[in-house]
C-alpha cells in the first residue's frame, strides 16, 4: 500500500496486494512472532523489498511508455544499510504436518523480470479508505531526506484520446487554435466517427461567417430608401432636386468611411492615380490630403454659387492648380499634419451648404455652367461629377486603410456612367486634335446618323449606351454600330477613373479595332487628379 492510500501498482506487479494481518506495519505478515498468525501457501511473495520513494509512487520514468522494465528486487548484497538480515522462520504450533511456515516469502530467482501490470494510482480526494484491518504505514524517519517530486506522466500512443475529449476540441480545431498533436488526432478520429465529422462542418462553416470579406457598411440605398420614406409621409418645403441626389448620398458615403479614424489613418499614405492622355501617372498624399482635394475642387461649384471659395476669389480655376496650390498653402495639408479630421469638418460643412444652396435656388440653377479651366459642365452635371470623384477617392482612401467599399446605388451609378458617355464624343474630338486618335472615318451633317460604337456595362446600374465616333455633332445609332465594347461596371470605373491602362479594361471588344481603341483611352483621359 502506498502513503497515499489505495491499491500500490507495484504491488500489483508482483501479482498481489497485501492483505490483512499483524505486524509492525513495514515487514507486512509473517515478519512478526506471533504464533496465532495464518498460515500463508508458498507462493510469489506478498510485499516486496524496501523501495525509494519514486518507485513507490509507481511513475518512475518511462513506466507509462513501457519503454524502461519494472524494477526487481534487490539482491542480498543490495539490502540497505542498518537492517538485519531475515532470520529463518520459526514453525508454528499449529501447523498441520506438509504445510509450510509463515514466514519471510523466500527471495525470487534471478532472472528476467515479470511484466508489471500497472495501475494509475487514483487522485488523492477519491481513493477508497483502506481496510480497518490493514496494518498502516510506518511514518518517514524524521531525519529523512524529502522524497523527489513526482514526473507529470507524459501522454502516448499507449493512451489514446477518448471520444468526449476530441468532440471538445472541434471547437478550436474549427478555429485553427490546436496543437499539431491535437490537430492530428482530431483528423484521425474524424475520419472513423461520421457524428463528430458531421459537428466538425457545422463548426467550420460557422467559422467562415466570422470571417465575411463584404463591407460592414450598411446598403448604400438605406439613406435613400429612409429619406423618401420620410419625405413621402412628409413633403420638404424646399426639396432637394433629383441631380443632387448623387452627390448628397457618396459624400455622406465617404463622411461614414471617414468619422471613426484615427490618428495614425489621417495620416495613412495613399496613391491618386490618373491618365494624362498618354499614360498612367499619379501622386503621392494622405488620407487628409485627398480629403483637402475634394474640397478645394469643390470650391470651384461654390464660387459658382456664390459661396466663399477655400482658397480665396482670385484661386485658379483648374482642379490640379487649385490642389497643388492648396499643399503649398498648407505645409501640412499633403501629408496629414495638424488636428487629425480637421479638414473632414470643412469638407462636410462645404458639401452641406452646395446641396442647401442649390435646393433654395430652384429650377434656374440647373444652367448655371462651372467652369473648370479648360472646359465647362452644367452645374446638374458638375455635382454628379463630384459625386463620381467622391466614389473613386473613397476607393483610394479604403484600399490604403484595408477597408471594403461598395459601389454606388444602382440609380446613381447608371446616372454617373451616363456622365461619361456623354462625354466621349468630345474627348474623342479633342484627342484627333492634339493627335492622339485616328482621323474621323466618315464625317455627317450635325443631328444626322453617323458610326457609332455600342458600350455594354453588366452590373446593377449597367446598361447600353451608343456613342458617335467621328463627330459630337453626330447622332448614335444602333444600326450604325461598327464595334462593341463589354465590361462590368468595376472595369468601368477602374478605367474612367484612370486606375489600369486602357488596353487591359475591356471584357469584350468586337468589330472596328481602331474605334475601339480611340473610345478606350478617351475613357481613361476623363480621369484627372
Amino acid at each position: 500500500m502506498t502513503g497515499r492510500g489505495g491499491p500500490d501498482p507495484y504491488d500489483d506487479a508482483y501479482g498481489e496486494s497485501s492483505g490483512p494481518g499483524d505486524g509492525d506495519g513495514r515487514d507486512g505478515p509473517g515478519r512478526g512472532s506471533d504464533p496465532g498468525l495464518p498460515s500463508h501457501p508458498a507462493g510469489p511473495p506478498r510485499i516486496p523489498p524496501p523501495r525509494s520513494a519514486a518507485e513507490d509512487s509507481g511513475h518512475w520514468p518511462g513506466a507509462l511508455d513501457g519503454q524502461i522494465p519494472a524494477p526487481r528486487p534487490p539482491t542480498a548484497d543490495e539490502t540497505p544499510a542498518g537492517r538485519a538480515p531475515e532470520s529463518a522462520p520459526k514453525p508454528a504450533a499449529n501447523a498441520e504436518p506438509g504445510e509450510p511456515a509463515p514466514g519471510p516469502d523466500p527471495e525470487p530467482a534471478l532472472g528476467p523480470d515479470p511484466e508489471p501490470t500497472l495501475s494509475r494510482d487514483p487522485e488523492p480526494d477519491s481513493a477508497p479508505e483502506p481496510p480497518a484491518s490493514a496494518p498502516l504505514p510506518a511514518p518517514a524517519p524524521p531525519d529523512a531526506p524529502p522524497a523527489a517530486p513526482l514526473a507529470a506522466p507524459t501522454p502516448s500512443a499507449a493512451h489514446p484520446l477518448s471520444h468526449d475529449l476530441l468532440r471538445s476540441l472541434l471547437g478550436a480545431w474549427a478555429l485553427t487554435a490546436c496543437s499539431p498533436e491535437e490537430t492530428a488526432a482530431v483528423e484521425a478520429h474524424l475520419n472513423h466517427c461520421p457524428s463528430c465529422a458531421e459537428e466538425a462542418l457545422r463548426l467550420r462553416d460557422a467559422v467562415g461567417l466570422l470571417h465575411t470579406e463584404h463591407s460592414l457598411d450598411l446598403d448604400p440605398m438605406l439613406r435613400s430608401r429612409v429619406l423618401a420614406g420620410c419625405l413621402g409621409r412628409r413633403p420638404a418645403r424646399i426639396p432637394m432636386p433629383g441631380w443632387a441626389g448623387a452627390y448628397d448620398a457618396e459624400a455622406a458615403r465617404l463622411d461614414a468611411l471617414l468619422r471613426d479614424m484615427g490618428e495614425a489613418e489621417w495620416r495613412a499614405p495613399v496613391r491618386l492615380k490618373w491618365f494624362d492622355g498618354r499614360r498612367l501617372t499619379g501622386r503621392d498624399t494622405t488620407v487628409a490630403g485627398v480629403i483637402g482635394h475634394l474640397m478645394v475642387v469643390d470650391g470651384i461649384i461654390a464660387a459658382s454659387l456664390g459661396l466663399p471659395d477655400p482658397l480665396g476669389a482670385d484661386a485658379p480655376r483648374s482642379p490640379q492648380v487649385r490642389t497643388e496650390a492648396y499643399w503649398r498653402h498648407e505645409p501640412g495639408a499633403s501629408y496629414g499634419a495638424g488636428p487629425p479630421g480637421a479638414v473632414r469638418e470643412l469638407w462636410r460643412e462645404q458639401g452641406h451648404a452646395l446641396v442647401r444652396t442649390v435646393s433654395f435656388a430652384g429650377r434656374g440653377v440647373a444652367e448655371l455652367d462651372v467652369p473648370y479651366g479648360d472646359f465647362a459642365l452644367p452645374i446638374r452635371d458638375a455635382f454628379l461629377d463630384r459625386a463620381l470623384e467622391c466614389w473613386v477617392h473613397a476607393g483610394d482612401i479604403a484600399e490604403a486603410i484595408d477597408y471594403p467599399y461598395e459601389p454606388p446605388a444602382s440609380a446613381h451609378l447608371r446616372a454617373m456612367i451616363d456622365l461619361c458617355v456623354r462625354l466621349l464624343p468630345g474627348t474623342l474630338a479633342e484627342r484627333r486634335r492634339a493627335g492622339l486618335a485616328a482621323p474621323p472615318r466618315r464625317l455627317v451633317e450635325a443631328g444626322t446618323p453617323g458610326r457609332t460604337l455600342h458600350l455594354q456595362v453588366e452590373g446593377t446600374g449597367g446598361g447600353d449606351w451608343y456613342i458617335a465616333l467621328d463627330s459630337p455633332a453626330a447622332v448614335a445609332a444602333p444600326e450604325e454600330a461598327v464595334a462593341t465594347i463589354a465590361l462590368d461596371q468595376e472595369a468601368f470605373y477602374l478605367l474612367a477613373s484612370g486606375h489600369v491602362p486602357p488596353q487591359e479594361a475591356a471584357a469584350g471588344l468586337s468589330g472596328d479595332t481602331e474605334a475601339i481603341r480611340d473610345v478606350l483611352f478617351a475613357t481613361a483621359s476623363l480621369s484627372r487628379l
